[in-house]
């Protein structure tokens, strides 16, 4: 799953578009590609995506039975540490892969990254994750 993630990232790129994550049903026929861009994603650049994306993906002999391009939405998943930077200042949801003092799972507003750990100001006070550390994390959407 790697390689073909290296491989989509580089079609998405080459669009001006950023790979947030792609996703595989268990047998590896369904595959979900979620994008995203500074000024909000379109259903035309899904459709850019998917068609260059589809060409790619046959010419390289990779077996899916349908592909979906979409945006992230508005609880985006934060996945890689620039995106702990980027997101700094809004709220989010955070679950981590061992108890932080018995908990798991917290919410507050996304500090940034100080060396290598995630910081969140939480009602509890400031919280420290290694990146390593977080099973999970997303946007929380203001409505």
């Amino acid at each position: 799953m790697r390689e073909l993630t290296e491989l989509i990232e580089q079609v998405v790129t080459g669009l001006g578009f950023e790979l947030v994550t792609v996703e595989g049903s268990p047998h590896g026929k369904l595959l979900r590609v979620f994008i995203d861009i500074a000024q909000g994603i379109t259903v035309d650049d899904c459709e850019a995506v998917s068609h260059q994306l589809t060409r790619v993906l046959e010419v390289e002999n990779i077996d899916f039975a349908r592909l979906e391009v979409s945006s992230p939405g508005l609880d985006r998943p934060l996945v890689k540490p620039a995106d702990f930077e980027r997101f700094a200042g809004a709220d989010i949801r955070l679950r981590t892969r061992v108890p932080v003092g018995n908990q798991r799972n917290f919410t507050g507003v996304l500090k940034g990254l100080r060396d290598g750990a995630v910081t969140v100001d939480t009602e509890k006070g400031e919280l420290l994750v290694a990146f390593d550390d977080v099973e999970k994390a997303r946007l929380v959407p203001k409505f």
